[in-house]
């Protein structure tokens, strides 16, 4: 789920948080476990990010200092306060990818019109990547992060949202840099975890083991399918997530 849409939080958590453990030690050892994934899911979209070097360099502050943000935030937060935010937050970021798609595909038609001809998909990312991306997306990559650094659900549909409405259309260059992204904030939240002793570590290097495998399985996967159904599978899973997660919130 992670390596093709995000949203490994919204199974991990629960799971830990049904076996007794406290939400906020569920939430520090899930963060640590699941960021082995972000590595081999790396290694499986590395050919992805080939010419995107900027962009992915230009990700990495904004990703690492909202990370650590986002850490010490939860560390100083009642776990009760940021489940209650959660089901909104994935609902929202999934409804803007859902309408990411029409909008984008309205301004390409109004920029064809103006310019008499488009750049063809491939052609238009590789342009796009070549250079350094806007102050606008790093800073909102930095508040993505911060989030990503407090909880993490949802977050890979956020940056896949503002990627898209970026000019991205290839969804598995969009999933490379998301990937990266999210392996930045995780890294030093994970850090930042560690350190604070909420972590338990037993289940924590179990479920990294699951984590490496899935990682780059499903970036290998999501590479070999159509991309309407990489795009069909972030609503699914986001939808699906949300709804679940506000159900949940609002049971007796």
């Amino acid at each position: 789920m992670n390596s093709i849409a995000g949203g490994g939080t919204l199974l991990t958590f629960p799971a830990l948080v049904g076996l007794g453990i406290s939400p906020i030690v569920a939430n520090a050892t899930s963060t640590v476990a699941l960021w082995p994934a972000a590595v081999s899911s790396m290694i499986g979209y590395r050919d992805e990010l080939e010419g995107a070097l900027p962009w992915a360099g230009a990700f990495a502050l904004p990703s690492l200092l909202g990370g650590a943000v986002g850490a010490l935030l939860l560390l100083h937060t009642p776990p009760h306060r940021f489940a209650v935010l959660v089901p909104w937050l994935v609902l929202g970021a999934t409804a803007l990818f859902i309408a990411q798609g029409p909008i984008m595909r309205a301004l390409r038609r109004r920029q064809a019109r103006a310019a008499g001809a488009s750049l063809p998909n491939a052609e238009n990312d590789a342009t796009l990547t070549a250079t350094l991306p806007p102050l606008s997306i790093l800073f909102y990559q930095f508040l993505v992060s911060i989030y990503g650094g407090y909880f993490g659900a949802g977050v890979g549909i956020l940056m896949l949202a503002a990627l898209g409405f970026m000019g991205l259309t290839n969804i598995h260059r969009m999933n490379g840099l998301k990937n990266w992204g999210g392996l930045c904030m995780n890294a030093v939240a994970a850090l930042l975890f560690g350190f604070s002793r909420l972590v338990s570590w037993p289940v924590a290097l179990s479920m990294a083991v699951g984590a490496v495998v899935g990682g780059y399985t499903g970036s290998r996967v999501a590479q070999r399918v159509g991309q309407r159904g990489v795009r069909l599978a972030i609503i699914v899973i986001g939808l699906g997530s949300g709804i679940v997660m506000l159900v949940g919130e609002l049971r007796p």
